[in-house]
């Protein structure tokens, strides 16, 4: 008979692969390849996410490594920029191309232009980023010049695609700005793509870093889809379990599974961590409060998220002035005063690392919607 794993025993496992349960002395690159990447559409807010777990992080241990050219940003999983090491950038672009393919062409304002050469605006497209790293809106025009046909944006979005095209140092750098430019992998690694890449590989990957899953959730953190057969095919491989709606979970036999009861202490996640965003059934981490607010952004902002006892229980935002950094915290009900102290505790660290001011703060706000 199959086992079945609860509610908390599947958000006990999953913070334990993600490292949330304590934090880890282990090597930036380390625990960038251990979760196969962290989302980093945004230039900054994903250094909470090495904060959260990395014992003793401070910026500069990934700035050197992004500088190093030891890790960079690069378009992956769901076609979103993710930081991963150089190696995994090699290894997992090939893996994704069918999802950015689908991306590309399912975009009625990006698509090409038809009749377009697309392998021939690829083509030109590396000689002119193996030149120097370019903008977008550098590329699109110089691209423009030479395929009158197409429109300098859609062209420059589908070299984006079909090309692996990492940003550049500066931008994604500590406490530096700078327009987004852009390199080819192969060019900016010295090395080219991984020439036998590896579903089978990857999806296994997927289930040490966020398992047990099932097939719609590899989907869902991959972009890619028909993944069954690819899951049935590792069978032998793996071991499986049931959740509370009898939906099949897969895993690797010998991964972590704690108890339920496991303590987890309050974690402050950023805006895109990829705990929130890879499981086509988030209920294992998300509250229906939390889902909410997420589904009602304003302004494209999206809240940095607190977990309490595992679970999301509170938005963040860390706000700069003259005076100081405050952080605010609104909670999606009311806390405990020891549940506050934690988080307090726990946010005012965050404030150390985060924010560089003479004077810190940390509000724990009334509840959303009192």
């Amino acid at each position: 008979m199959t086992s079945v794993l609860g509610r908390r025993a599947l958000n006990r496992a999953t913070l334990e692969r993600q490292l949330l349960l304590r934090r880890h002395d282990l090597p930036v690159t380390g625990v960038v390849e251990h979760l196969v990447g962290m989302q980093a559409q945004t230039t900054h807010s994903w250094y909470t996410g090495l904060w959260s777990r990395i014992e003793g992080f401070r910026p500069e241990h990934a700035s050197d490594l992004l500088a190093g050219r030891e890790l960079v940003r690069v378009a992956l999983m769901r076609s979103t920029i993710h930081l991963v090491t150089a190696g995994d950038c090699l290894a997992l672009r090939p893996v994704v191309q069918p999802a950015m393919d689908r991306d590309l062409y399912a975009n009625s304002t990006m698509r090409p232009a038809p009749g377009l050469d697309v392998a021939t605006v690829v083509a030109a497209a590396r000689e002119l980023l193996d030149e120097r790293p370019r903008t977008t809106a550098e590329l699109g025009a110089l691209l423009h010049e030479r395929f009158p046909k197409g429109r300098p944006t859609p062209l420059a979005y589908a070299v984006r695609n079909l090309a692996p095209l990492v940003q550049v140092p500066p931008r994604g750098i500590w406490g530096a700005s700078g327009q987004a430019r852009h390199a080819t992998a192969e060019t900016w690694l010295g090395r080219p793509l991984d020439p036998a890449p590896s579903v089978e590989r990857t999806i296994l990957r997927y289930l040490g870093a966020f398992g047990p899953a099932t097939v719609k959730d590899v989907q869902t953190w991959s972009g890619l889809t028909r993944l069954g057969e690819v899951i049935d095919g590792l069978r032998p491989r793996l071991v499986t379990f049931r959740d509370e709606r009898g939906q099949e979970l897969y895993d690797l036999p010998d991964a972590p599974r704690p108890g339920e009861d496991v303590p987890a202490p309050p974690r402050f996640l950023y805006d895109f961590d990829n705990l929130l965003l890879s499981h086509a059934d988030r209920s294992r981490v998300l509250t229906e409060a939390c889902a909410r607010t997420r589904s009602h952004v304003k302004n494209g902002f999206v809240p940095g998220t607190v977990l309490l006892d595992g679970f999301t229980a509170a938005n963040w935002k860390i706000s700069r002035g003259k005076e100081g950094a405050v952080l605010d915290i609104w909670p999606f009900a009311a806390l405990s005063r020891r549940d506050a102290e934690a988080v307090a505790e726990e946010g005012a660290r965050l404030l150390g690392f985060a924010a560089d001011a003479r004077a810190h703060d940390v509000r724990i706000l009334p509840p959303l919607g009192e």
